[in-house]
């Protein structure tokens, strides 16, 4: 098995990232698969050049709320198929996942819910995040090696934010999301980042309003997610904190 590089980045609108040089630093980068998160748009309003990037298949879910959430895989290879969801209507109609099968894993990209804006959005993060470890769990029982990326929009562990006191009152970092972090990594899953990083200091998004980047006062939010049975091909895992276009910068791993 070669080696590839998958990178992942929530772009925080892919019609506003393009705008300040995204497809410059595809070309230069040349993954062989780009996962992106909230992409914010329908396929129908992206403009050809971020459809059909060249050497590249491409696939989107979108949101059928317009200009909010979905999600983007771009890949050299053709995957075997291409799935949208869950196939739950409640979190598949929000376009936040795509699930690509290759003939020696199966990628999930996938933009997981923010909590933080009222009791039932929490609640609703709380139920995608039980829908999303059946799901997985499903594939893997079938022999499945499972590779998932994207902002999960948790930081599991005191280390993975910068001010972790402060914020345990707030969804990002509450209890329960991070008891849930610790069941997701108990059913066979590993933070493929801290295989190779046990630094603190490391995050992959930042506030904008309070310029929080400039001081690097971040939260660990998006990660790369491995079954146990690809442990020994992860290569490297890592974090391009010096990218710039969105509140949150692009991870990466080689497998």
């Amino acid at each position: 098995m070669k080696k590839i590089r998958i990178l992942s980045w929530n772009v925080n609108g892919l019609r506003a990232v393009h705008k300040k040089g995204f497809l410059d630093w595809f070309k230069k980068e040349q993954p062989d698969i780009l996962c992106l998160q909230e992409t914010k748009a329908q396929e129908e309003q992206l403009p050809d050049e971020v459809r059909n990037v060249e050497g590249y298949h491409s696939y989107f879910s979108s949101a059928v709320k317009k200009g909010y959430s979905g999600v983007a895989i771009y890949s050299k290879e053709k995957p075997k198929s291409v799935k949208k969801g869950f196939g739950i209507e409640k979190f598949d109609s929000e376009g936040r996942i795509l699930v690509a099968e290759y003939s020696n894993f199966t990628l999930i990209n996938i933009y997981y819910p923010n909590g933080k804006a009222r009791e039932e959005r929490l609640r609703y993060k709380m139920d995608f995040y039980d829908a999303f470890l059946k799901f997985a769990n499903k594939l893997k029982k079938k022999g499945k090696n499972l590779i998932i990326c994207g902002d999960v929009n948790t930081a599991h562990k005191e280390i993975d934010l910068a001010r972790p006191k402060p914020n345990e009152k707030v969804s990002g970092f509450l209890p329960e999301e991070r008891a849930w972090m610790d069941k997701f990594f108990a059913n066979g899953y590993l933070d493929t980042f801290r295989m190779f990083n046990e630094e603190p200091e490391n995050y992959t998004w930042w506030d904008v309003i309070s310029r929080a980047r400039d001081r690097n006062v971040g939260w660990r939010i998006d990660y790369f997610f491995i079954s146990e049975s690809l442990k020994n091909k992860i290569k490297d895992a890592f974090i391009m904190s010096d990218v710039m276009g969105s509140d949150h910068c692009p991870i990466g791993i080689e497998i």
